[in-house]
């Protein structure tokens, strides 16, 4: 099946890749590949060795049928870093990470989250004067964790709204090819002279400690650190926006849920993994490659084939999680068990922090605005054309 890069029905497109079975092929704008939509299959695969991320094993690009004109490739060849090499190459790259990003540094952002939450949450009023509408996700969900995100990694504040604008450039399916590189190249550019600035002299930040990490190997090299550096900003933005949207929205539109959890009778850790589970931030993560025939049932994923994990269909398995898995449950017992941030040597680094930003930002919102309500029924929500995040156009409230 075609996924649809204008995500005209996401529901219907998860229930038509669940129905189609663990693995199946799928083509993302005109190219082909396959998709793993079982919890237990993509745990298998995500800690198989001959499934790499170096883009060179990949027959679609070394045969010169996917070229620098596919809108997806820059989700694929990004530069060298964590995310891009596998074996010892990525536990390397990845300590230097793990070394910087300490739960003691996350500790400490939380009085910056706190402060931050509370600002935001006055903005929200002051753009609801009179019963207004008011989009959450453009004045609450969307500027919080880029400038979290920005604090952490020590981007200036002048900068975090152009770096907004260029993200939302490089994601959506709108953005012509042409200009979807230029940003790529602009974004080169910014991180580039941000790590020559900071190697000169380092601060108190993520992006200073990974230039000056000393443990794991040789050091970071520039192009290493550029292209930790960008992914985080990416990630660290785009999954905890849709985290916190999408809890909203599930919450909102179930108020015997919402009650569950403001009585205590469930935990907003709950809740915030039951959101993970069912409508987490990444639709269809891209992309692995075989570097020999894997064999998986009576299929064989060819070498040199891509393979595309679809995380909310694996949230929607009912051998994991019930034959309810359809539905929105904030004490589903098996809602810790989603794998929303990744599994085995390439779970997302930044987990943690959007856990954090969720578990702050979501009580402060609802304790705040008790009376929070959708402005539109829960169905003309619709999604963003990206075809990778899970990310809603916009969340019209009223407060």
């Amino acid at each position: 099946m075609a996924i649809d890069p204008m995500v005209g029905d996401l529901a219907g497109e998860t229930a038509t890749l669940r129905a189609a079975g663990p693995l199946t092929r799928i083509e993302l704008l005109g190219a082909p590949a396959w998709t793993v939509t079982d919890h237990s299959l993509a745990r298998q695969l995500l800690t198989d060795a001959r499934l790499v991320k170096d883009i060179n094993a990949w027959g679609l690009w070394t045969s010169g049928v996917v070229t620098r004109q596919w809108p997806l490739i820059g989700m694929i060849d990004a530069g060298r870093s964590m995310f891009t090499v596998d074996g010892s190459e990525h536990r390397r790259l990845r300590i230097k990470t793990t070394q910087a990003l300490t739960a003691r540094r996350l500790e400490a952002l939380r009085p910056f989250i706190e402060a931050l939450t509370a600002e935001l949450l006055d903005d929200l009023e002051t753009a609801a004067q009179e019963g207004a509408v008011v989009d959450l996700k453009q004045v609450f969900a969307y500027p919080l964790p880029m400038r979290v995100i920005s604090e952490l990694m020590g981007v200036p504040p002048a900068d975090q709204a152009m770096l907004l604008d260029r993200y939302k450039k490089f994601f959506s399916m709108m953005t012509p090819q042409d200009e979807r590189l230029r940003v790529i190249d602009e974004l080169d550019v910014y991180f580039t002279e941000m790590v020559r600035r900071k190697t000169a002299a380092p601060g108190d930040d993520l992006t200073s400690a990974l230039i000056l990490a000393d443990e794991g190997g040789d050091p970071l090299t520039e192009e290493e650190v550029v292209g930790n550096l960008k992914a985080l900003v990416a990630a660290g933005h785009e999954t905890t926006v849709s985290l916190i949207v999408n809890a909203v929205r599930a919450l909102l539109s179930r108020p015997e849920q919402l009650e569950t959890v403001r009585s205590g009778d469930a935990e907003w850790k709950q809740a915030i993994e039951e959101t993970l589970r069912y409508d987490g931030p990444v639709t269809h993560l891209l992309m692995r490659f075989a570097t020999e025939d894997i064999t998986v049932g009576d299929t064989v994923i060819e070498r040199g084939e891509g393979v595309v994990m679809s995380y909310r269909a694996i949230g929607r398995d009912t051998a994991i999680h019930g034959e309810d898995a359809d539905e929105f449950d904030v004490t589903r017992p098996t809602a810790g068990r989603n794998i929303s941030f990744g599994y085995g040597p390439h779970i997302c680094p930044g987990a943690a922090l959007a856990r954090l930003e969720a578990s702050i930002g979501l009580p402060a919102l609802f304790d705040r605005f008790p009376g929070l309500k959708l402005a539109v029924p829960e169905q003309e929500i619709g999604n963003l054309p990206v075809l990778t995040q899970n990310d809603v156009a916009a969340l019209p409230v009223h407060i």
